[in-house]
């Protein structure tokens, strides 16, 4: 009887669609771990997570288990045999999956349960549900494999438990959220440690994948409860971990246990890791942006700096007649403090075009937010010029309070390809930025100290399209906005509801109508990092055209 046991946990990001690429990296994660007798890796690892509809072209699923089977003839070495998550197609269904692969062959499978359908998730619409897995035979020791939501539901574990599984390993692509890292330790996995009283593995990946990032934050918890191992957040990381067996049962060895990011940290480091995989990923040799000499584009820029390193950061001001000095010196310092270029291209003379261009279709009637919006579509168009000439990946900069009410001007300020404050509430972004002027972020290129002059923080915000604006001349203060926003949104409160708690009626029945009849909008714009558990894409998905009002 094998009484020792060493498994590394490979803690790695992932490219989906990139099969071999995925492969190699898994074999080359292998070799850093020669003494292990299992090398463990994330849910789907082999085709990347969440691969969507691409799963469903048969040739990507042939191709797949093409792929799995070279990867087990490589574990005929004599080396570690390997976990993989993949997809396996069984008598016409399609399976989310993990194979042991050991001595050259696939030793084992066992297909995932638990098919989530909430939020970001809707496997049941694309897999097939396996039945309760039994465990799996290795090294004369039985291990019990959840996948991802088989363990955060209590019935896989129970049942691996009473079929005599003796440690689980639970490989996931857990995406992150704001407190999940906790939530997923101290709350769902330390409760399937206790109901089965066995230790237990959790490995996550890390990386960005479209709107989707990914944290690690993996763990090792023993039977009791206690926690032997804690794995970076954000980073790819092996882990090899050591297990004996006792009368008790099976323990492992305490290692390092890394301290996860707190907030708001941990939202920057988000925003870092969505931006960097997605432009490098992509193939953009860099970014442009607007910088207007506001808050929102100076913490994007930073953003970016610390994701790509400031010489693929570009940043560009537009002004116009409305454009303050003060603006104009606060961009330039910012982009100084940052390091990253920055070039000055007026939008007047487009916009005194414009003004010629449209003067018969104009004639007697009154100025209003049309001439702001063309300001708004000049600097677009100008913007998407630049990317289209030298190939840098336009972002944009609008936070979430504004894009909730559609304070945003379509083909406009929303033109772009990427957005890491989609999902940041306005409070967020003054968070961030304060927390980014004390800290420079563990896994960031940019520089050290402070990057946005504080008096960007501190002024007023404003979009300058007319003589002295603000944003509160349209908007409630962010401070209420954002809390109106919130109990709406993510809380999916009423009217009523939201009033009770001391707002006004009349502004919340405003802000809820802003919120539906700006659907459209969001609909149209690019993708960025979810945050939350209610982000403007797959967890929230409302119609275009709605009716109805809470109060």
């Amino acid at each position: 009887m094998t009484d020792q046991l060493t498994i590394a946990m490979a803690q790695l990001n992932q490219r989906v669609g990139d099969l071999a690429g995925n492969a190699k990296s898994m074999l080359e994660w292998r070799a850093k771990a020669p003494g292990a007798d299992l090398v463990i890796f994330p849910e789907q690892q082999l085709i990347g997570y969440p691969a969507e509809d691409l799963v469903l072209k048969p040739v990507f699923a042939a191709r797949a288990a093409a792929q799995l089977a070279e990867l087990a003839l490589a574990t005929g070495d004599g080396g570690p045999a390997m976990l993989v998550g993949s997809i396996f197609v069984e008598d016409g269904s399609l399976y989310n999956g993990v194979a042991l692969l050991d001595g050259g062959r696939v030793a084992a499978v066992r297909y995932k349960h638990e098919l989530p359908n909430y939020g970001t998730f809707d496997e049941k619409r694309i897999f097939a549900a396996g039945p309760l897995p039994e465990p799996v035979e290795f090294r004369a020791i039985r291990l019990g494999l959840p996948i991802c939501e088989d363990g955060w539901l209590a019935p896989v574990s129970k049942h691996l438990a009473s079929r005599g599984a003796e440690i689980l390993i639970s490989v996931n692509g857990s995406p992150y959220e704001i407190d999940k890292d906790d939530r997923r330790l101290e709350e769902v996995f330390a409760a399937r440690v206790h109901e089965t009283g066995l230790p237990l593995l959790f490995l996550n990946r890390v990386g960005g994948q479209d709107e989707l990032v990914f944290d690690g934050s993996s763990f090792v918890l023993n039977a009791d409860g206690s926690a032997a191992h804690h794995l970076p957040d954000w980073e790819e990381h092996l882990r090899v971990t050591h297990w004996s067996r006792s009368e008790s049962g099976w323990r492992c060895a305490v290692g390092p246990k890394a301290l996860w990011e707190d907030h708001p940290a941990d939202i920057y480091s988000a925003m870092v890791v969505g931006l960097r995989d997605y432009v490098d990923t992509n193939g953009f040799p860099g970014v442009v942006l607007g910088m207007s000499g506001g808050i929102d584009s100076a913490i994007c820029a930073a953003i970016a700096a610390d994701a790509l390193g400031p010489d693929r950061v570009w940043c560009v001001m537009l002004p116009s007649r409305y454009t303050s000095q003060s603006s104009l010196d606060d961009a330039a310092e910012c982009a100084a403090m940052i390091g990253c270029k920055l070039d000055t291209i007026p939008i007047s003379p487009a916009v005194d075009a414009f003004d010629v261009m449209l003067s018969g279709s104009f004639a007697d009637v009154d100025v209003d937010i049309t001439e702001e919006n063309v300001q708004s579509r000049i600097r677009g168009v100008t913007l998407m010029a630049l990317s289209n000439k030298f190939g840098h990946m336009l972002m944009t900069t609008g936070n979430k309070s504004e894009m909730s009410v559609g304070y945003a001007t379509i083909y406009g300020d929303m033109a772009g390809g990427y957005n890491p404050l989609k999902d940041a509430y306005k409070m967020t972004v003054f968070a961030i930025s304060e927390w980014r002027n004390r800290h420079r972020p563990r896994i960031g290129l940019g520089r050290e100290g402070p990057v946005i002059p504080e008096q960007i923080i501190s002024k007023p915000p404003s979009a300058e399209l007319r003589p002295d604006q603000k944003d509160s001349d349209s908007l409630p203060p962010y401070p209420e906005l954002d809390k109106m926003l919130h109990a709406l949104i993510e809380e999916e409160l009423s009217v009523d509801e939201v009033v009770a708690r001391g707002f006004d009626r009349v502004i919340v029945s405003r802000i809820e109508r802003l919120l539906y009849i700006a659907e459209y909008k969001r609909r149209q714009a690019p993708p960025g990092v979810k945050l939350g558990t209610r982000n403007f894409g797959r967890d929230r998905r409302y119609p275009i055209t709605n009716a109805f009002r809470s109060g």
